[in-house]
């Protein structure tokens, strides 16, 4: 009896409307322009540790190098997935590579298309 009841369920038009909600998952290193901007070259490990927190991947057979991965899920969209790598020379911050966002509108679209992956100038610290 009971399984002809519910097998009646699952033809009911407001059944089918119905989809559960979906919570946003963020995973990883939120990493954003204006973070980006702070850093100089030449900055020591802490100095990027303090600006861009804790890296999430940091390789032991490779020293100079951290990576900041950040991945969005929203509940109902494409997932979405930034990766920002920190390279260091002598203990001295030398370079990013990355598809970190700029102010540039047209980098911005290529970003948000996943078509960009570019080293970043870090300039050097003032004097």
């Amino acid at each position: 009896m009971s399984t002809v009841l519910l097998s009646g369920c699952s033809f009911d038009p407001v059944v089918s409307r119905v989809t559960p909600y979906r919570i946003d998952i963020r995973q990883g290193n939120y990493v954003d322009q204006a973070m980006v901007a702070q850093l100089k070259r030449g900055m020591s490990r802490d100095q990027v540790r303090y600006v861009l927190g804790s890296p999430l991947v940091t390789d032991v057979f490779r020293n100079d190098r951290w990576d900041y991965v950040y991945r969005f899920k929203p509940g109902n969209g494409e997932v979405q997935q930034r990766t920002l790598s920190v390279f260091f020379v002598d203990d001295g911050l030398d370079h990013l590579d990355g598809d970190v966002v700029t102010g540039d509108p047209v980098a911005a679209g290529q970003a948000e298309q996943g078509q960009i992956s570019r080293t970043i100038e870090v300039p050097p610290a003032k004097k």
